[in-house]
């Protein structure tokens, strides 16, 4: 699948932007896990053109973690207009537009997902970011706002005629937000549109090898975007690419992925200081498939995501990865 002249390969796996996740750090570890491509955080339009420090930041691309996408989000034209051509001076690989935030901050003033409710608006912002920079511009969207307003089949070929290089659909609508099922029959049904061209992402509920491969095989989506379930387990990319290479997943050992996860906090403290890092990382944490099923375990849970300082955090996942997870392996052996 291309993007322009970006060639991702065959039946490519994204990491898919989320705020408070998809830092540098984050980004460049699951490129080294087999993410094809990855996406920064949301940025502000309106914070960018204002130069706000912590929205700056965002815009710092390591070599290693190309080909990567900037995602920005706005209501007006004019300031998007201006944030593109900021974004594009930063050289990512690729500029994408976010119409897919549902989070009420963001859709409820109109931006994200809310142009959901402005077509005519998203269309012109469209054309007017694409016709500012010379990079390739992609759009992430929904499939409408409610279940009564599913306008995606339409909106897609819409979006291409505004230029973009490749459009990403969330199955599920803005009402949704991200509860229930992604609806994956409604992104199929903008493959069958033939005058539809650019690469289809599909976007929603992949969670496992087997789910990728089947979005690829019976929806015909040129791309799968993965978002939550690499919160806490950069691996998932491991292991998918694995399998749609050779049809077995490939899983890290226990110690790889303690090992990576000890990365992540080390570069989030790095990154920013040991107080919020160790904050920014406990999402990570919270949700890591490493920890789950452990019986006994909440205690521990809540040492772990309230520990204060680096040393301590170091000490409980010690013990979790050297005491308490042993001890589970051996009472499941028996």
């Amino acid at each position: 699948m291309k993007i322009q002249h970006i060639d991702l390969g065959s039946r490519p796996v994204l990491l898919a932007p989320m705020e408070d996740v998809t830092d540098a750090s984050f980004r460049l570890i699951c490129k080294e896990q087999g993410a094809d491509m990855t996406y920064s955080e949301f940025v502000s339009c309106d914070a960018l053109v204002r130069n706000i420090a912590a929205t700056t930041r965002k815009l710092h691309i390591c070599q290693g973690e190309r080909p990567t996408a900037i995602q920005i989000y706005g209501r007006e034209t004019e300031p998007m207009v201006e944030a593109a051509r900021i974004v594009a001076e930063a050289k990512p690989d690729v500029l994408d537009i976010n119409f897919g935030c549902p989070v009420k901050k963001v859709a409820g003033k109109g931006a994200g997902a809310g142009m959901l409710r402005d077509i005519p608006k998203m269309l012109e912002i469209t054309r007017a970011v694409v016709k500012a920079v010379d990079i390739p511009v992609t759009v992430k969207t929904r499939l409408g706002w409610d279940a009564n307003s599913k306008i995606i089949t339409a909106l897609a070929e819409q979006l291409q005629d505004c230029g973009i290089a490749a459009l990403t659909v969330h199955g599920r609508t803005r009402s949704q937000m991200y509860t229930g099922n992604a609806d994956w029959e409604e992104i199929a049904r903008i493959k069958e549109n033939p005058r539809f061209t650019i690469p289809l992402i599909g976007n929603g509920d992949i969670c496992t090898p087997q789910q990728a491969a089947d979005a690829f095989d019976r929806y015909g989506v040129d791309a799968v975007m993965i978002g939550r379930a690499a919160i806490g387990a950069p691996w998932i990319f491991r292991s998918v690419k694995s399998y749609l290479t050779t049809g077995t997943a490939e899983h890290p050992s226990t110690a790889e992925m303690f090992s990576l996860l000890r990365r992540q906090i080390r570069e989030s403290i790095e990154r920013i200081d040991p107080i919020r890092g160790i904050l920014h990382i406990r999402r990570h944490l919270a949700v890591s498939p490493l920890f789950k099923g452990i019986p006994s375990f909440r205690a521990t849970r809540v040492a772990m995501l309230q520990a204060a300082t680096p040393e301590a955090l170091d000490e409980i996942i010690d013990r979790i990865e050297n005491e308490i997870i042993p001890q589970y392996q051996q009472i499941q052996e028996r």
